[in-house]
């Protein structure tokens, strides 16, 4: 995965906060991470949650055009008798 160097991420804030010198290292340095297990199945962990999102995004869109169309075609059932009865 490539830093962008404009982005700043709410780790990135947290280690800076925590201990200035350390996120010096990891993000300055580039020091190898204490517990780098730990740091992939965090990243893995993140990216499904990212995954989980995007589907629960898509499925939103989904229903939101279900219930339009659902909408449309109520009225078009109340609009029949109208024009042709």
């Amino acid at each position: 995965m490539s830093q962008d160097r404009e982005l700043v991420r709410a780790s990135d804030i947290g280690l800076w906060a925590y201990c200035h010198r350390a996120w010096w290292l990891a993000r300055v340095r580039g020091a190898p991470h204490k517990n780098p297990l730990q740091l992939a199945h965090g990243i893995e962990m993140h990216a499904e949650h990212g995954a989980r999102l995007v589907r629960a995004q898509r499925w939103q869109r989904v229903g939101g055009w279900l219930a339009l169309l659902s909408f449309m075609a109520l009225l078009a059932l109340l609009a029949l008798p109208r024009l042709f009865g």
